[in-house]
């Protein structure tokens, strides 16, 4: 019987990181110098996580990496500190779990990167051609219907990763999420690998609890759906399982051109038949490795990956993409309690959502959260709708929460409500954005509030600045991205309106085109489409079902046509001009460094 090698020890990350830190400080120091090219300069600064703004000079943003979305109260108060003393006074949480700061001046980066360091965190390969942040559901190991607790398999993906030589120099960037079960709320389906945790029977009657492995999923202009690799994946095999897909992208994916550069396109080109090929032969001679990933990680061994087990008596809440919020209380605590809070763990806990508007937490929110946490005693997460979730609580803190909430802005009832728009950064500060996505976002809630939808169920709002989808607009049930429009000889602002999107179930269904919109006239087109789907849905209904029923994306879009119309500048200026913008618009994207 052939012997496998032991599992490596885990690797001291933290000298890696002061190291790092000092490396890039000397680069900073020669690039402002002029003794470093700006394409140089450019592949470092990416791969610690800086990524330039389209205000040029030194504003630069930086990214965060939240593994698995897990954030700790000295962190969330380090947050609060780097906001005021380095950026804007807020901080932007994203679609992959990341925290982003805009406007940090780039002399200043080094000492922002040493703080993190303090309280264990980095933004080092956050951007760039890398292996990006690890992310897993929210709730994992607080989730209900979880056949595994996925955390601490994201945090050893994570650390096998980080630094490693194998993903310094990616064809392109390389994304990796991990949910409990196939509810997938982790959205699995859409990454360069997906990993979903299930279970198999085995012969002698037994249940054996493993992974399935999606690969060579994608959103961008182009997006694709994940693959799947095998039927099961044992946890012995997972990680050299994720190592060998990542040495197949490094060894086959187009270094000449990338925008056909992830692993979605190295699947057209060689079929997903002889990818599956390669990659089970790299994994059956990874043992031969030096750094073999085998075996069960020092990360799971230690605290162990048992799911959080079903309540046998009592509520359970529904989850994944679709799930009906009805809120039929007038009191303030009940609706945010129906909407935001999730029950049915077997251990007795409970978890609710803190709702931030398109991802923004200002300084004070962001110090008042860590006490908030400490105070309860709770896990914090971030969540890939740009929320905040509060697990381990029990019933008694729920009212304790929602209070502290209410003091700071973050109690209205959000989760899986129509006001719950989902925003990339935009033209804000994005060098490839085309639109102010951040404006509209702003725009629909509003429009939303005023006509009273914004607490439709069942519906996701989903935005992007441009065709990148770091907004993931392709899986949102209404989705939209910026694009110019023209008319009357000038420039406006406008929108792809799509309808439909679906990620759950271990499917995903990207988003079918519906019509162009001037962006001044997009919140109206969101309204129509969320008003007629609370009127017309029948009970329990999905949107997906109810578009179905009515002849899909193209239809509904005939009832939109007056709003594809775009008035004369003398008329209507404002279309000319994007949301929190005071000039004429203007089509100005740069070169693309980070897109999704």
């Amino acid at each position: 019987m052939t012997r496998i090698p032991p599992a490596p020890q885990t690797r001291d990350l933290d000298a890696e990181q002061l190291a790092d830190i000092d490396r890039f400080e000397a680069a900073i120091a020669q690039y402002l110098a002029g003794e470093i090219d700006e394409d140089v300069f450019r592949v470092m600064r990416l791969n610690n996580g800086i990524y330039g703004q389209r205000q040029g000079g030194t504003n630069q943003m930086v990214r965060i990496k939240l593994p698995a979305g897990t954030i700790t109260p000295e962190q969330l108060d380090l947050m609060g500190d780097l906001a005021t003393e380095f950026s804007r006074g807020w901080g932007h949480i994203t679609t992959r779990q990341n925290i982003q700061f805009h406007f940090v001046e780039l002399r200043r980066i080094p000492d922002l990167l040493r703080r993190l360091a303090a309280v264990g965190l980095t933004s080092r390969e956050a951007c760039g051609d890398t292996v990006r942040n690890v992310m897993a559901c929210h709730l994992a190991g607080a989730c209900p219907y979880e056949h595994l607790d996925v955390t601490p398999w994201a945090e050893a993906t994570y650390r096998h990763f980080v630094r490693n030589p194998l993903g310094q120099r990616l064809p392109r960037k390389f994304k990796v999420n991990f949910s409990g079960c196939s509810t997938d709320c982790g959205q699995a389906m859409f990454n360069d690998v997906g990993v979903v945790a299930v279970t198999r029977e085995l012969e002698d009657g037994t249940v054996e609890q493993g992974f399935r492995v999606y690969i060579a999923g994608g959103l961008g202009a182009t997006p694709h759906p994940a693959l799947s690799l095998e039927e099961f994946t044992t946890r012995e095999e997972l990680l050299p399982t994720i190592e060998a897909v990542l040495r197949v992208f490094d060894q086959t994916g187009n270094r000449d051109n990338k925008l056909r550069a992830r692993l979605k396109w190295v699947i057209d080109q060689l079929g997903i038949d002889e990818v599956r090929r390669r990659v089970l032969k790299i994994r059956h001679t990874l043992p031969a490795s030096s750094t073999w990933p085998g075996g069960i990680p020092p990360e799971v061994a230690s605290v162990g990956d048992l799911p959080a087990g079903r309540a046998s008596v009592g509520e359970v809440t529904e989850m994944g993409q679709g799930v009906r919020v009805t809120l039929r209380s007038t009191d303030p605590f009940v609706r945010w309690e129906t909407a935001s809070v999730i029950r049915g763990a077997a251990k007795g806990t409970v978890s609710a959502i803190a709702y931030a508007a398109i991802g923004d937490i200002t300084a004070s929110q962001f110090k008042a959260l860590a006490s908030i946490q400490r105070e309860l005693g709770a896990d914090v997460r971030l969540t890939n709708r740009q929320n905040v979730a509060f697990r381990n609580l029990t019933e008694d803190q729920l009212r304790v929460l929602y209070d502290r909430l209410e003091a700071i802005g973050m109690a209205r009832p959000g989760a899986e409500l129509a006001r719950d728009v989902v925003a990339c950064p935009g033209a804000d500060t994005c060098n490839i954005a085309v639109t102010q996505s951040r404006g509209l976002a702003k725009a629909i809630g509003e429009r939303l509030e005023d006509e009273g939808l914004a607490e439709v169920g069942g519906v996701r709002i989903n935005i992007s600045g441009c065709t990148n989808s770091c907004g993931q607009h392709h899986a949102a049930d209404i989705g939209l991205f910026g694009a110019e429009r023209r008319a009357h000889g000038k420039s406006l602002p406008g929108y792809q309106l799509l309808l439909g999107g679906y990620v759950g179930n271990e499917q995903i269904h990207f988003g079918e085109k519906a019509l162009r919109v001037p962006a001044k006239a997009a919140p109206e087109a969101v309204a129509r489409v969320v008003r007629r789907f609370a009127n017309e849905r029948d009970a329990g209904e999905t949107f997906q079902g109810w578009l179905s029923r009515n002849g899909g994306a193209s239809t509904i879009a005939g009832d939109l046509r007056d709003l594809d119309i775009v008035p004369k500048p003398d008329d209507s200026p404002d279309f000319f001009v994007d949301y929190d913008e005071t000039g004429p618009f203007v089509a100005a994207a740069g070169e693309s460094e980070c897109a999704t």
